[in-house]
């Protein structure tokens, strides 16, 4: 998948810079992948490459568990692998009738618990109704469910092997019964030494890194490191003690566009704490998981004011 980038429609050196993303391509109704599109507006010149890679587990077990809404006080998504888990359900069991006529609708009478407009509109495609979009993370939306929920009936959450326990362990504290199944494992991609190596080679040291889940990072930071040397050792030495001298070392060194350190953006407040653990300060945590505020952030973060 790579390369999978946009140039910005700016002529001006300075106003293009070349982040990375570190997530694989989706694209939207208009065909483009709206993280690529939405750097672009601001000049920034994005390259996407994915690091992750998820096989499913447990779809009979899952397939079994959908078919019978009235064990269940409601649906818990967390993620688009977890709504693709149940995609492949209903396509792998023959049930895609079954569902339209009748299962569809009972679960549509319970709550459809998301995290994040993502998760939702893939929710939405298999036509249930969600609620708790707006929760950028886990702990928001367990803070949501606790204060709505009053079913006796379990909820059901599909999930990954690497899920928190942050979002069970709230609704069990308050009484909420959950019931897990892990529908999907995450995985090193294939392709993701390779792809960076290609980048790198091509495109030199991107001005930005973003982050799009602490597995990402666990399975990317040692080619990273590898990749970009001493530039990366130094800031990660040095601390968020030293992002002051760090960033103007990054001002003056973009001026004439040649190769600058890299600043470290997360889409989320979970990333951004993994990202810390690792000693890498953090230039630019997104509001929210949402292509927008990740543009907003890593534009401001870039600007020489931004990190200063």
């Amino acid at each position: 998948m790579f390369p999978c980038s946009v140039t910005a429609p700016y002529k001006d050196c300075q106003a293009i810079m070349k982040v990375l993303l570190l997530k694989d391509a989706k694209e939207d109704d208009c065909g483009q992948d709206p993280y690529i599109r939405e750097l672009g507006l601001y000049g920034l010149e994005a390259t996407l490459i994915p690091v992750l890679s998820f096989e499913f587990l447990s779809l009979p077990s899952f397939s079994e568990k959908l078919s019978h809404p009235e064990d269940y006080g409601g649906l818990i998504f967390t993620s688009p692998r977890a709504v693709e888990a149940a995609q492949l359900c209903l396509e792998k069991n023959n049930k895609t009738e079954v569902w339209e006529r009748s299962l569809k609708e009972k679960w549509n009478a319970k709550s459809v618990y998301v995290v994040g407009h993502a998760t939702a509109s893939l929710v939405s495609k298999i036509g249930l109704d969600t609620e708790g979009e707006t929760c950028g993370n886990a702990e928001k939306l367990a803070e949501y469910i606790c204060s709505r929920e009053s079913s006796p009936l379990p909820l059901l959450f599909p999930c990954g092997n690497l899920k928190r326990e942050i979002l069970p362990k709230a609704l069990k504290d308050k009484g909420i019964a959950m019931e897990s199944v892990t529908v999907y494992q995450t995985i090193p991609h294939p392709g993701i030494q390779g792809n960076l190596n290609s980048y790198y080679s091509q495109q030199g040291v991107p001005a930005s890194i973003t982050f799009f889940s602490p597995s990402g990072l666990t399975y990317s930071l040692k080619h990273i490191q590898e990749l970009s040397g001493d530039n990366i050792d130094q800031i990660k030495t040095q601390g968020p003690r030293h992002l002051k001298q760090n960033c103007l070392q990054l001002e003056l060194l973009r001026k004439d566009c040649t190769d600058a350190a890299t600043m470290f953006a997360a889409i989320g407040p979970t990333t951004a704490h993994a990202l810390a653990a690792q000693g890498l300060p953090v230039s630019c945590t997104a509001e929210s998981p949402t292509p927008q505020a990740l543009a907003t952030g890593i534009r401001k973060a870039l600007q020489p004011h931004g990190c200063c």
